[in-house]
């Protein structure tokens, strides 16, 4: 189990130079955009437009502030994304524009490599006790608007946006918020290679 700090996360510029993104978690470790198995990172959209294109990347694009987003994915009808909405997932390399719907919000951004990892995210509300039980390869657990606290001996406390990495031998843990918020279980799956 490993805690990720938000301080610590690293600001990059956007693939497009359309904005910034913070790059929360990658692997492998310092992976760039081109060779990353994985990539999880948080993206204030100030203008609308269009989205980077990332060939052979699956994403999930959930808002977690700011009134939302329309995205026009090729060959979809337009899909709004606000903060009460579920994760939307679509491939990363398909022609992708976006749409504020009143201002800038900040996104949760989940990459992952076609045919390597598979991803599911899940969005919850924080409240009450939380039991979560790791059964990917790698879970990471995002709180936004409120901390939470790890029911453990250490009882160590995660702040908003912090994030804790679990592997799939983690025992499950129990989470006690400190104020209402969301929170967002991201599941990753290696997937076996092809020969």
């Amino acid at each position: 189990m490993r805690i990720l700090r938000a301080a610590d996360y690293k600001v990059m510029p956007w693939k497009n130079g359309g904005g910034t993104t913070t790059e929360i978690a990658v692997s492998p470790d310092g992976a760039g955009l081109d060779d990353f198995d994985w990539r999880i990172s948080m993206a204030k959209v100030e203008t609308s437009g269009p989205f980077s294109s990332f060939a052979g990347i699956d994403r999930t694009l959930s808002v977690l502030e700011g009134e939302g987003i329309v995205l026009d994915i090729a060959g979809q009808p337009p899909a709004p994304l606000t903060t009460a909405s579920p994760p939307l997932a679509f491939p990363g390399d398909v022609p992708t524009g976006a749409a504020l719907i009143g201002g800038p919000i900040t996104d949760l951004n989940v990459m992952t490599r076609r045919g390597r990892v598979a991803h599911k995210v899940e969005r919850r509300a924080l409240s009450g006790e939380i039991r979560i039980v790791p059964r990917a390869d790698t879970t990471l657990i995002l709180a936004v608007d409120a901390g939470f606290t790890l029911i453990t001996d250490d009882a160590p406390d995660l702040a908003p946006l912090d994030t804790l990495i679990l592997d799939r031998d983690s025992p499950e843990l129990r989470l006690q918020p400190k104020g209402q918020g969301l929170l967002f279980v991201i599941e990753l799956h290696r997937l076996a290679a092809n020969h």
